[in-house]
């Protein structure tokens, strides 16, 4: 009777155990996320299974063209992309990307580029004209934008993001299955 009790009080002790360093890992380090919407075509598609490394930028800084996930106003999550990092200076002129004066390519747009004929995929916009809009990407925020520019709620339309309401880094689709990727 002891012998079973005892192993039964181990197995509860693994079972409390496994449960705490599940919850853990989910609340401070990875947590899934369902892309919700086309924002973000053609890169993800909607009802995407993604993982958010929220350690990512808690050790480190965000990079351009990360693909984020976000605390928006509206109580939903947000996945976008990293356009502008703090002192940026973007522009988008003739369906091109300007930081600080110079041309970047988004190769990520290609796709939706070809198949775009009535006008840029992209309309033309600075810092300026943005809600809160001023020269440069504030000290401590981030500019973000949907891959799918046309259909895509974003910095042009909600302003800065702050980096305190970042949740973290995404790059792994796990679901479905067949479009299981690393998105670089």
């Amino acid at each position: 009777m002891a012998k079973q009790k005892s192993e039964t009080w181990e197995w509860l002790k693994a079972i409390v155990i496994a449960v705490l360093l599940a919850g853990g890992i989910r609340y401070f380090i990875f947590a899934p996320i369902v892309v919700d919407g086309q924002s973000m075509m053609p890169t993800l598609h909607d009802r995407d299974r993604m993982i958010v490394n929220k350690l990512s930028y808690k050790i480190g800084e965000p990079h351009r063209f990360d693909i984020i996930v976000f605390h928006a106003e509206e109580g939903k999550d947000y996945i976008k992309r990293v356009i502008g990092l703090p002192g940026d200076r973007i522009e988008y002129k003739d369906d091109t990307l300007y930081v600080n004066g110079k041309p970047y390519k988004e190769p990520y747009l290609d796709q939706y580029k070809k198949q775009v004929i009535d006008g840029p995929l992209t309309e033309p916009f600075t810092l300026e004209d943005i809600p809160g809009g001023q020269a440069t990407v504030p000290k401590g925020y981030l500019f973000v934008m949907g891959d799918n520019r046309r259909f895509s709620k974003d910095s042009r339309h909600i302003g800065f993001i702050p980096m305190e309401k970042v949740v973290g880094k995404t790059n792994i689709v796990y679901w479905p299955l067949s479009d299981a990727r690393i998105i670089k």
